[in-house]
């Protein structure tokens, strides 16, 4: 599944994303893929796998839970990946 609109937005301190998926199955598929992403980048977001939907929240916790570069990396990683 190629992503090609994830809507990144800067909400309450934090990058995020809401991903709609076909279903649970597909929802986890996407988490699986994002966690790979975020181990190969060494930067791990908060993840909320819903039934058929995927929230996103990346902030730097070195960094006081700011956005940072780091962030916006993974970030378009994940768009360009999953």
């Amino acid at each position: 599944m190629k992503l090609t609109n994830t809507n990144w937005k800067e909400k309450d301190g934090a990058l995020c994303c809401t991903i709609d998926t076909e279903g649970y199955l597909d929802a986890v598929a996407i988490v699986v893929k994002i966690a790979m992403l975020a181990e190969k980048h060494k930067h791990h977001p908060t993840i909320t796998l819903g039934y058929n939907t995927v929230d996103i929240s990346l902030t730097t916790h070195d960094a006081g839970n700011a956005i940072t570069d780091k962030d916006r990396k993974l970030a378009d990683a994940i768009s360009a990946d999953v």
